[in-house]
């Protein structure tokens, strides 16, 4: 059944059912982000921000009360950060989907998000693009992950769905050279330049480089610079 069905009806003036707003809340400590949020959010039609929190236990309390249909969890919290409080709502409303935003990305983050049963996560650099499309996943329980998570993606196909399974059998999705040309690419390099420092030609070059695109789900060269910099294969 899908989410919005799902949800509870109400009865506008002329007595016609309506699918009942779809209720989020925002936990950040920062006032200027959350207001961002709600702007950018309550300018959708049918969703409306049930409740802010400045701390992740502040926003596990607010849960508990207002069981929101999503629960948007900035990362980098006081008192509890956004993944401890995301498992503590989850233990007790199994039903709220749980969005973590943060300004890091990291491997290990995404393997605890989705053994904790997280299914979304965005970076905020990229949520004035992302948000909007991350809500809407959720609002239908389809994850939303960035796409720097592209390859434990992958894992979550090869174990048929299991969201804990997939971060268990964690594995690197790119082959040594294909880590090493990726690196050559986000410092600048050309094919024919990364070629001629790895030693090998520069078709070979052009083919590691289609092979690294299509495993990541990568469609062009800032992509690349951007998943390079987020695992840490280059420093800023």
């Amino acid at each position: 059944m899908a989410f919005a069905a799902s949800r509870a009806l109400s009865k506008g003036a002329a007595g016609d059912c309506r699918v009942a707003a779809l209720r989020i809340l925002v936990a950040d400590d920062h006032d200027l982000v959350r207001r961002g949020v709600r702007v950018l959010l309550e300018s959708h039609a049918n969703w409306e921000i049930c409740g802010e929190a400045r701390n992740g236990r502040q926003a596990v309390q607010q849960c508990e009360q207002l069981l929101p249909d999503i629960a948007i969890l900035d990362f980098n919290m006081p008192e509890l950060n956004g993944l401890e409080a995301a498992k503590k709502i989850l233990a007790f409303s199994p039903q709220t989907e749980t969005l973590i935003l943060s300004v890091d990305h990291s491997n290990q983050l995404i393997r605890d998000l989705l053994v904790a049963g997280v299914r979304g996560y965005i970076l905020k650099s990229d949520s004035d693009r992302d948000l909007i499309a991350a809500v809407e996943a959720l609002e239908h329980h389809r994850p939303f992950f960035a796409i720097c998570a592209t390859e434990l993606m992958l894992n979550v196909k090869r174990a048929n769905g299991s969201w804990a399974t997939a971060a268990e059998v964690w594995e690197e999705p790119l082959t040594g050279r294909e880590r090493e040309l990726l690196r050559l690419i986000a410092e600048g390099k050309n094919s024919r330049e990364a070629a001629a420092i790895l030693g090998i030609s520069a078709k070979t070059a052009d083919t590691h480089r289609a092979n690294l695109m299509r495993k990541l789900q990568i469609h062009s060269v800032t992509e690349l610079v951007r998943y390079a910099l987020r695992n840490r294969i280059v420093s800023p």
